[in-house]
């Protein structure tokens, strides 16, 4: 059902296109689609009514453990400041720290997603990963990224002078939805946290990246692309180590026979890629802007529309 070729081919798309705002979900559908042959079941495998069982449905649950492994790697340092902080203010019933901020800024903004994804999770793959809806959801997803940023270009100058005239505080800013001021993730606040986790609920639909619709949400918000790569990289990881690790057991099941040689292959692709890429992304967002994936996803995604449609 699944070679060892497909296996790596799959697992280094996974890990790259996961932290690439490019729809990790979306490739994972188009690309099979498009070499066809004996790829194009794999893709039907995940949009029918009994999916849950599907062997390529489990090795792409495989993948973003190994992905969400990753991310954790490259920010494990962070992360163990994260658990402590969460560990420090459950038990001291207060917010202090910067560490302990972040801590609750990523449990805000998992909530959305995390709620949706177990109620409507299922819904949206059997009725949108599809070739075709795929590839409109990828054009938009282009649409998305260049939105974002130019909105965040016209919302420059302000922040410029906001950031000038006083020092940003926690909760400061414009009650719209593109603030005035320029924000850190030590002054963004906790109801920035819940738009952004709004946002990423949206990467449910096969097309649209997660990162890539955080990252949106983050610029809006105040903050600059490093701190946008940054936070989405992090609020990724809790979210699909969750998921993954929920639906993983189907791996003991009928859906692993005769794969879990090539989930294992796959998995060590995916880690290795998503953690190159995270490492590169890191450093790319210091100085570089989202408009090249925005370029990438919309003529992609008008090439698959034409031809699937």
């Amino acid at each position: 059902m699944l070679s060892y070729f497909q296996a790596v081919v799959i697992g280094i798309l996974q890990g790259v296109t996961e932290l690439f705002p490019v729809s990790s979900l979306g490739h994972s559908v188009l690309v099979p689609a498009l070499i066809g042959g004996s790829w194009h079941h794999l893709v039907t495998q995940t949009t029918t009514s009994s999916s849950e069982n599907s062997p390529y449905l489990t090795f792409i649950v495989a993948l973003h453990v190994a992905t969400a492994l990753a991310l954790i790697v490259v920010f494990r340092a962070t992360w163990v400041r994260i658990v402590r902080g969460f560990l420090r203010s459950i038990r001291q019933r207060r917010i202090e720290t910067s560490d302990e901020r972040l801590t609750w800024l990523i449990v805000i903004a998992t909530v959305p997603v995390g709620i949706t994804g177990l109620l409507l999770e299922h819904t949206f793959r059997t009725l949108f990963a599809k070739p075709l809806l795929a590839a409109v959801f990828l054009s938009i997803n282009g649409l998305i990224l260049f939105g974002g940023e130019a909105l965040r270009r016209r919302a420059e100058p302000g922040r410029r002078e906001a950031r000038s005239a006083r020092p940003a505080t926690p909760g400061a800013g414009s009650g719209g939805l593109v603030v005035a001021e320029r924000r850190t993730l030590d002054t963004m606040p906790y109801r920035d946290a819940g738009v952004i986790g709004l946002f990423q609920t949206l990467a449910l639909l096969a097309g649209i990246s997660r990162s890539g619709i955080t990252m949106v949400g983050g610029l809006i918000r105040g903050l600059d692309h490093e701190d946008a790569a940054r936070f989405s990289f992090l609020l990724a990881t809790p979210v699909i180590l969750g998921a993954g690790l929920f639906k993983l057991p189907s791996l003991a099941g009928a859906a692993g026979d005769h794969i879990r040689g090539q989930v294992l292959v796959g998995a060590l692709f995916a880690g290795v890629a998503a953690y190159l890429s995270t490492k590169f992304l890191l450093k790319f967002f210091e100085t570089r802007t989202l408009t090249p994936f925005a370029i990438y996803s919309l003529l992609m995604g008008l090439f698959c529309v034409i031809r699937f449609a």
